[in-house]
């Protein structure tokens, strides 16, 4: 029977659950309001509340985090992607170099900056050879996170897990998580789920030209804002007279005059001076106009026209982006970023008005025209990530470069041997990077994510509320007489199909929070080893195939790949049953439980 106590942290719960389903507020504010709300009703005391910020594993996330960050600036992977790429010709040599090359660094990297890295030689690569990017980025993102399941610190979820273990009002008489505890499972699913991937990726994945160089074949979905100029030579002539009604690889969409908006342009339809034309269509001839005829201007540019230095990029709005639902006059881009936006591509959306009024949403593509501060100014950001650029980051001595990678490596195999605490290896890595000057201390505090720590921080402080409250055992009793007639086979099968949907749908880090003291409560009812509970809340909690909200980098690759949620249904869903088989019968064999309990 649920207590009073239980029915607020439930309220809470939904709460969350509809918050961050329905973009009320971002995730970091939502979690704080409803664990306030537990603080208010004296359900969590203060200790309670704020634990998580003192939490080992949770202060491990971070550096992690960090140094993926530090290596998506330094460059020090580019040499051994170029390496690794440039002589591949044929598509399934490609995938097989790209899925084992990303799930292995993805093991003991944060898989976030791998796959913004691995974006542009993607994309790249696609162009060269006339392949579909569409064939190859929901693989790249599903490689990572398999990577990452494979070890304790290959993604958050699986660190949170630990962190929740460690923290013993969640827990009692449960050993530690280790590095390569999670291998059993990982390693085996790495490569069924890569296998997987190269033999029937190319027949469920949709065949769509580039997302940013080609989106005629999409809707005209890209686009960009240009002006008839004072005293231009268009002032005055119709669509046809001025030669805008059949522009290569350009779409005239819409022409924004005052306060109104002509939507169907016509071939007679005049011109006049300060008309705001809507084109849609490739990246090469939008970018082209920056250099076109006086009677026509990109609006955004401005000044941008004569500087001397400029960059034309790409990048993509992040999942957790504070641009989300505000637009560029809002926030003032221009000077923030020292870029002027030229053109946006929302998938499966006509974008329309101004594009200095446009809310920007996750998953948007802008092509930026940058000034000469933009690698200053946008390379801490977290806002978006750069997916195709003309500028590349400042390149590194080579024995930085071993030195670096030579740290990483000795830290995880010293922390994996037990010399050293994890988190003492990877505080002492981030000194030396400091001491070889490859960042400096502010670089390293502005890539802090202070989100992504509030949100697992006080993940487990919702944790604790729902022991403390005893709706954690209400909810384990209500699961046994759904999934115990099935036996222990049907019981951890259960807490991955309701971790895995509440992964796709939420953050991960709420998932696991939420179904995490379940899973205690059950094996606790069973009389049985935890451990196994709680390492398939933490696979079903990183196993996001479902959808492109289930995880940062199935988000990433959504705009630039022209995806729909059909399409990650369709591979994903294989992919997710497969992970549900491999995990179940996995740690039933390495915890020899036997199936009669």
């Amino acid at each position: 029977m649920i207590t009073p106590e239980g029915y607020i942290v439930l309220i809470v719960i939904l709460f969350i659950i509809v918050s961050l389903y329905a973009n009320w507020m971002g995730p970091g504010l939502t979690f704080t309001i409803g664990i306030t709300v537990l603080g208010v009703f004296r359900i969590l005391n203060p200790s309670e509340m704020l634990s998580g910020f003192a939490n080992e594993q949770i202060a491990i996330v971070v550096l992690l985090f960090l140094l993926g960050d530090i290596i998506r600036k330094t460059g020090v992977l580019d040499d051994i992607f170029r390496s690794t790429f440039a002589r591949t010709k044929s598509y399934r040599k490609f995938k097989v170099r790209m899925l084992f090359t990303v799930a292995g660094f993805s093991a003991f990297l944060n898989n976030t900056p791998l796959v913004a890295i691995m974006i542009p030689y993607v994309s790249t690569w696609c162009k060269r050879n006339n392949v579909a990017p569409s064939k190859l980025l929901i693989p790249l993102s599903y490689a990572a996170i398999l990577g990452g399941c494979a070890t304790l610190i290959g993604t958050s979820s699986n660190l949170l897990v630990a962190g929740m273990i460690a923290d013993q009002k969640l827990t009692a008489n449960i050993e530690p998580l280790h590095i390569f505890d999670f291998s059993f499972v990982g390693i085996p699913m790495v490569l069924l789920g890569i296998s997987y991937l190269i033999f029937f990726s190319n027949g469920l994945l949709p065949e769509k030209r580039d997302a940013i160089d080609d989106l005629e074949m999409q809707n005209r979905e890209y686009i960009a804002e240009v002006r008839i100029t004072n005293g231009g030579e268009f002032h005055g002539k119709t669509i046809e007279e001025a030669g805008l009604r059949n522009l290569k690889g350009l779409y005239l969409a819409e022409i924004l005059r005052n306060d109104t908006s002509i939507k169907a342009v016509s071939s007679y339809t005049r011109l006049k001076e300060n008309d705001i034309l809507l084109f849609a269509g490739e990246t090469g001839s939008i970018t082209e106009m920056i250099e076109s005829r006086s009677g026509l201007q990109l609006a955004q540019i401005g000044m941008y026209a004569k500087k001397a230095q400029t960059a034309i990029l790409e990048v993509v709005i992040s999942y957790n982006s504070t641009l989300i639902s505000k637009t560029a006059k809002e926030i003032n881009f221009r000077s923030r970023f020292d870029a002027a936006i030229i053109a946006i591509h929302r998938n499966g959306e006509r974008v329309s008005g101004k594009l200095g009024e446009v809310r920007f949403a996750a998953g948007d593509v802008l092509l930026l025209l940058t000034g000469e501060d933009f690698n200053t100014l946008g390379k801490d950001t977290q806002d978006f990530y750069i997916i195709s650029r003309l500028q590349e980051f400042k390149r590194q001595p080579v024995y930085k470069k071993a030195l670096l990678i030579g740290g990483i490596l000795v830290s995880v195999m010293a922390a994996a041997m037990g010399l050293v605490k994890l988190f003492t290896a990877l505080l002492l890595l981030h000194l030396m990077i400091l001491l070889m000057r490859m960042v400096s201390p502010k670089d390293i505090v502005k890539s802090v994510d202070f989100n992504l720590i509030i949100i697992l921080a006080l993940s487990l402080a919702l944790g604790t509320a729902m022991i403390k409250s005893g709706l954690a055992a209400s909810f384990a009793d209500a699961s046994f007489k759904v999934f115990k007639p099935f036996g222990i086979v049907g019981v951890l099968a259960g807490i991955f199909i309701i971790t895995n949907l509440l992964t796709s749908l939420l953050a991960n880090a709420a998932a696991v929070a939420i179904i995490f003291p379940v899973a205690i409560s059950m094996a606790t009812e069973l009389g049985m080893n935890a451990k196994p509970f709680v390492l398939i809340v933490a696979f079903a909690g990183a196993a996001a195939f479902l959808t492109p909200i289930g995880y940062q980098t199935n988000l990433m690759v959504y705009g630039p790949g022209g995806y729909n949620f059909r399409d990650f249904l369709r591979i994903g869903l294989p992919l997710a049953l497969l992970y549900l088989i491999v995990a179940v019968l996995g740690l039933i064999y390495q915890f020899d439980i036997s199936l009669y309990n």
